[in-house]
């Protein structure tokens, strides 16, 4: 399904649409991250998912693959994001975000930016499925220099070790995260993040929207399932509706308090290219009641 979004107050609600209304409509459909042309249209419905094995194959050395991607990059490949506290203020409210736990940390990207701009956090833990991936955050100067940083080796679809102990992070930030895992355990990494999340603690959500311009450059081959593709390197991306976050994360314990496409062009002047990306942003808060 595909949504439409109206607000109300602060909140956007979500109105599920027909699928078959995004891939064959030639009309505009209000609050879809854009139209697909007909030539983009045919090219979806013609890809073939790989098979059994290979995807089996992917799953296995999925962890592998990641491992290689950071010996290949190192911590050259993201940027560092001083754009998230301006996308989410709420990192910087003293009373609301003082322990923080970023899954996929990555080489630190997050991590750095955010104590430069809040020295004064309690703690910031950072876990990342590569081992270089955590090498490389503890290897940064800021590791020792604060004293506030603990990397860790984790599997988040599985049950998150104990030294997170429970209900204890006030903001959990998830950016282009939860596309790199397999949809069939989703359900896992939300249910382990609600334990480790305190009452009224949040989840930053970043990741990539449906019909993004790299979902449409995949070429035949690399589909895995609906949604989810396989990159050159054996990494994979799933591509999410609003609808379907939403609904994730509802089901395990969360409401959401903000959630839209975002939009963006990405510019290569060099190549004289603007392709434009899209993203699915949204905020997550662990009820109260559970």
């Amino acid at each position: 399904a595909v949504v439409s979004t109206q607000s109300t107050g602060n909140v956007k609600l979500f109105i599920e649409l027909p699928y078959d209304v995004m891939m064959t409509s030639s009309e505009p459909v209000p609050g879809l991250p854009r139209q697909l042309t007909e030539d983009e249209r045919t090219k979806l419905e013609k890809d073939v998912p790989v098979s059994d094995f290979k995807r089996e194959k992917l799953e296995r050395e999925s962890g592998r693959n990641w491992d290689l991607f950071y010996k290949r990059n190192s911590d050259h490949f993201f940027k560092d994001r001083h754009w998230l506290t301006r996308e989410f203020p709420i990192l910087l409210n003293k009373e609301a975000c003082q322990v923080v736990l970023e899954v996929g940390c990555g080489a630190g990207n997050t991590v750095y930016p955010l104590l430069e701009e809040r020295p004064d956090l309690t703690a910031v833990y950072a876990c990342d499925f590569s081992p270089r991936a955590v090498d490389l955050v503890k290897a940064h100067e800021g590791y020792s220099k604060s004293g506030k940083v603990t990397a860790f080796v984790c599997d988040i679809t599985r049950p998150i070790p104990e030294l997170i102990q429970e209900s204890s992070i006030d903001i959990l930030t998830m950016i282009f995260v939860l596309s790199a895992i397999s949809p069939d355990k989703f359900r896992d990494v939300v249910q382990n993040l609600n334990r480790v999340v305190k009452r009224g603690g949040r989840i930053l959500f970043r990741d990539y929207g449906l019909f993004d311009h790299a979902m449409m450059r995949f070429k035949p081959g690399h589909k895995i399932s609906e949604n989810f593709y396989v990159r050159q390197d054996g990494t994979r991306a799933y591509y999410f509706t609003l609808d379907e976050v939403r609904a994730l994360f509802e089901e395990g314990g969360f409401h959401m308090s903000e959630g839209t496409y975002e939009q963006r062009e990405t510019v290569n002047k060099k190549e004289g290219l603007s392709v434009p990306r899209i993203f699915v942003q949204c905020q997550f808060i662990k009820d109260d009641t559970l």
